[in-house]
Order: structure tokens, then sequence, then C-alpha cells
């Protein structure tokens, strides 16, 4: 019943406003989007990589409330959530792990030395960002060796004007939402401010959350030479019932708090620029294993890293050199890991050359990493293109990728598990052939790609009654296609979109020789998503997203999504239906997620 209620109210206000007024809306361009994270600035569309781009109206229409939702609509990235309102979420592409893949924001690495599950704490609201630029693939060359699957770039709005949003939201589990975002545009400064409060009762037991988000950008000096600042704080207070184990009568809790504060500012003169940041981010998380009794076990980890970064690209006749130095020193605290500290330095170097009339452009690049307790490590690799025609483009690169342990893979000791000082490097051959076509009306890309991973870190044992050891232990060979698409079409002179996309991979896992293993392969062997956001009339949007996932193991599922935006002068009204038809599935774990459930907004804009 609670299913059918939850489909009928969207139905109903999709009818409700069916006959308002017709009026045309604007689409956005990739093709008009430069991809700046790295020191090579290039347009979207000349760029030798496989990229997707969610755009601030794909954002808007995507039924989503936060970033490791919006994620979950792109076919290749998989989103392991353990609850709602993104508490806690793991972040994978093709394949990789959660300690695999590298986040950043605007630019600047948000990796973590203690664990990748805390990647998507730095996850930003969805009211403060621009774009979302997922490269995918190995990214090492470009951002360093977290970047072993693949990396995310979160790019902040650079300016709202003078502005006020107030928002709240409620629905299923006592939802209650609310947030104020503030643009300031001066004579020779501009500012961004948001803060925001999430919470609810949960959906089963021990899965209330209590979520507060703090952001703040602001650009000085704009007319002259710009500085900008950013800053954030999140802190996440959730009930973490079976997160990490299987134990019924455990009933475990977590806190944890991510900070980042980053300066930057970019000089150019004629064919030379050069970008300068400084920043430090510091992340804390405090485990309890029982909630109600602290002194049972509880793990305490904080940790900082203070860096220094300098990018620059020069222009001449041979093409575009890049060339990045970025250092940076991490120093933890922990009650289980103990007190450690990590100076790392990585050289970048990379050129384009573009030859055969501008067509043919190929970019070979390096970059080289210094780890105190990991010495001396390279990344080389390159991108080749083709210009077949104006509207297509054919691809390929090639590239060796890595990633150093974390401290909890080093250092983590428990009953049930022992860390492994002993453990050396990740390492992956990965490559992909593709190409892309660009049109008004339909975009489109395909690519083909491989990973050749060697000394995977697994926790295994040979006994039962042993505690689980991390070893170097797996090899895999992961070999996919994907294929995304996009048509942008009129109805009643209202343009309205159709995105679809579809990923399939396969894992070749060596033997490990061992009768229990703690982390399987699991990905998602088939992967469908796909949006329909439909503009009815000048005030109402419509958006209906469909995922469909199987996994290597043979778990598969069906989610749809829905939501509904109706503005009304500076008033805008909106319903967010998610899992309508109430698909009992898992993503990770044995964490069940939430069951079909509804979230009613409301925003109204000062002008």
């Amino acid at each position: 019943m609670k299913n059918k209620l939850i489909l009928i109210s969207v139905v109903l206000l999709y009818t409700l406003f069916a006959k308002a007024q017709n009026q045309p809306v604007k689409i956005d361009s990739l093709q008009e989007i430069t991809i700046t994270s790295t020191r090579i600035d290039l347009p979207f569309k000349e760029n030798s990589r496989t990229i997707n781009i969610i755009t601030s109206k794909d954002i808007k229409n995507s039924a989503a409330t936060n970033v490791a939702d919006l994620l979950q609509q792109v076919a290749g990235i998989d989103i392991r959530r353990r609850g709602t309102a993104g508490s806690q979420a793991d972040l994978y592409i093709r394949g990789g792990s959660f300690d695999q893949t590298l986040l950043l924001i605007d630019g600047i690495k948000m990796d973590d030395a203690q664990t990748g599950h805390h990647t998507m704490n730095a996850a930003l609201p969805i009211e403060v960002i621009e774009r979302i630029e997922i490269i995918k693939g190995p990214a090492a060359r470009a951002f360093g060796q977290n970047a072993f699957a693949g990396a995310i770039n979160i790019v902040t709005k650079s300016q709202l004007n003078n502005s006020v949003s107030v928002n709240l939201e409620t629905g299923s589990f006592n939802q209650l939402n609310g947030s104020v975002t503030v643009g300031s545009d001066l004579k020779n400064s501009s500012h961004i401010a948001h803060m925001g409060k999430l919470s609810s009762d949960g959906y089963r037991t021990n899965s209330d959350y209590d979520n507060s988000n703090y952001f703040l950008k602001s650009v000085f000096n704009k007319n002259t030479q710009p500085i900008e600042m950013l800053a954030t704080f999140f802190e996440r207070k959730f009930g973490a019932e079976n997160f990490y184990t299987s134990n019924a009568t455990f009933h475990e809790y977590e806190e944890t708090q991510n900070s980042l504060i980053g300066i930057s500012t970019a000089f150019k003169a004629n064919n030379l620029k050069i970008k300068p940041r400084l920043y430090w981010k510091r992340n804390q998380d405090m485990f309890l294993l029982r909630r109600n009794e602290p002194s049972f076990y509880r793990n305490l980890h904080l940790s900082n890293k203070m860096g220094a970064e300098i990018n620059t690209s020069y222009t001449s006749n041979l093409g575009v050199t890049g060339l990045g130095v970025d250092v940076s020193k991490i120093y933890m605290t922990s009650n289980t890991l103990g007190d450690r500290n990590r100076f790392m330095a990585t050289a970048f170097l990379e050129h384009r050359f573009k030859i055969f009339n501008q067509n043919l452009d190929i970019t070979p690049g390096v970059a080289v990493t210094y780890f105190s307790d990991f010495k001396f490590h390279a990344f080389p690799g390159v991108d080749v293109g083709y210009k077949i025609s104006e509207n297509f483009r054919a691809y390929g690169n090639l590239g060796y990728t890595y990633r150093i342990p974390t401290y909890t893979d080093l250092y983590y000791s428990d009953p049930a598990t022992i860390g492994n000082e002993n453990l050396e490097p990740e390492e992956a051959l990965s490559g992909e052939v593709g190409g892309k076509f660009f049109s008004s009306r339909f975009n489109a890309s395909f690519a083909l790609f491989y990973k050749d991973a060697e000394n995977l870190i697994d926790y295994v044992k040979a006994n039962t009654d042993d505690p689980f050891m991390a070893m170097n232990i797996r090899d895999s060979k992961t070999k996919g296609f994907e294929v995304n698409t996009s048509y942008n079409f009129t109805v009643n002179n209202l343009k309205q979109n159709l995105s679809v996309g579809y990923t399939f991979m396969e894992d070749q896992i060596g033997d490990i020789n061992l009768d229990f293993s703690r982390y399987s392969i699991n990905s998602l062997k088939h992967h469908f998503t796909s949006r329909l956001s439909t503009r009815i009339t000048k005030s109402i949007n419509f958006s209906v997203i469909y995922k469909y996932a199987e996994r290597t193991q043979g778990l598969s599922y069906n989610v749809l999504d829905a939501s509904a935006i109706f503005n009304v002068n500076q008033f805008e009204l909106s319903i967010t239906a998610n899992n309508i038809f109430d698909t009992d599935y898992i993503e990770t774990g044995i964490v069940p997620m939430p069951p079909s459930n509804v979230l009613f907004g409301l925003r109204y804009n000062f002008k």
C-alpha cells in the first residue's frame, strides 16, 4: 500500500499542472565546459579521456538531495550506501575499491590517510555545486596515487549574485532538513555561504542521523588579482547498525567531522599560466562498537593534511606544456593506529602535441611521487585523440597507477583484524579506447576499458579461529565497455532531455589459495541508468530516474526514483520519491537499503 500511495502522489503532481502555460527553457551545453582540474585546461569535447559531466541543470533534475545519491545515476559509478542522506557511502569506479578513488573539491585532493571510507564525508551540499567532473580510468598521472581507478572533481559555483535562498524539507522516517544559502556580489569581492541541518529517526533500528553542513567561498580583489578562499565543515552523527559487523547486539555508532580550508589564485602573462594553492584538510572519526556503552570499544582517529601546490601551463608553437609540484604533510593521532606522520611530494609533467592539421593530439606525461615511508614511485601515461569531424572524436589512453596502503591497512588491530606493516603498494596498468559525438540535440560516448592489477590488498586467514590479516594477495584483470547518451528534444516548444547509460564489467580474479577472504570482488557487472527530464510547463519540471544493477556475485535489483518541481514566483515546491516500488536490496555488507519514501520541500528565493 505504501508504494502505491507514493506512486499516486507522483502521478497526481505530474498531472495537476499539466495544462499550465508553455515556455521554452535553455539546456546546458557540454561543449561550453572547460575541464580545469588538471594543469592543461581543455574544452570537454577535446579531452582524450572518458569524462562524465553532471551539470547544474542535471543536479536540478536529478531527484537527488545529496552527492552520493546523485553519483548513483552515472553508469560505471558504484556508490555503496549504508543509509540515507549520504551519512556513510563508499565510492567505486570501474571495479576499483573505495580506497582507489580520489575526490577533489575545486581541484583540492581530499584523500584520507586513515581510510577511503571517509572519501564521501567531504562531499558538498548540492546547492553550492556548479558541476561534477567524473574522470574514469587511470588518473594518477594527473592527480597522484589515490586516483587508482578514477577521480571525481566537484566544482563549486563562482557566484550567486545578491541572493538568499531558504529551504525546508520533511518526509518519511521523520526526515527534517533545513538550509540557508546566501550570495553576495560586492564591488571587489563575492561571497557564497551555506548552512544546513539534516536529521532523521532512521528507517530501521539504529539508523538515525544528525548532520550539519557549513560552506563558505569568497573571492577577494576580483577586479585585479583575484584571490579565492574556500572553507568547509561537515559533521555527521549516525547510528551504524551492522555497518562493519554482523553482531546484532553491538548497535554501532559513529561520528565524523571533515573540514577544509583552501586559498588559491592564478597569474596569467601571455602564454603562461601559474596557479598556486595552499590548503589544510582535517578529518576526525569516532566509532563506538556499543552505542550505549562507550567504554566497551571505542576508536578515535584524528588526521590533518597540510599542503601547497603550484601548477603551470605554457603554450608555444610545439603545443602546451603542463608542470606541477605538490607537497604535503600528514599527521595522524589514533588510539588504535598510533601516532603517524608522512611527507609526500609529487612532480607532474605533461605536454600536448597537435599534428596533422591540428586533428591529432598526443599527450604523454608522468607523475613522480616521494613518500617518506614508501620512497619513490612513478606513474607514466599517454593520451591520444583524433578529431574525425567537428562532431566526432576518437581517443585512447594508457597509464600505470598504484596506491600505497592506508594506515588502517598497515596498523589497525582488534581481536578479529590485524594490519600488516610490510604491505606493498597496489599496482595496475589500465587503458581504454573510445569515441565521443556532439551535436545540439544528441551527445554520445562509448569506451572499451581494461585494467591489469597486482598486489591488491585483502584481509585473509587460513583457519576459522584466526584473525583476518591484511596481505598483498590478490591479482585481477578487469575488462568492460560503457555507453552514455543524451538526447534533447522539444514538446510544445518546451525542451526535454532523455539520458541513458550502460556499463558492462567483468573481473577475472586470481586464486588466493586461502579458505577465508574478507574483501571479495563484487563489482557491478551490469549497470543501466536512465533519466527523463521533462518540462511540462514553464513552471513544472518532472524527472524520472531508473537504475538497474547486477553484481558479480549475482545480486540484482531495479530502483525507480522521481521528482517534481513547481515554481510559483519566488517559491519552489518539490516532491521527491525514492525507491517507488519498494525494492528490497543491499548495496554493501548486510545493510538493507531504505524502503519507498517521500520527501517534500519548500524553497523561497529572496530577491
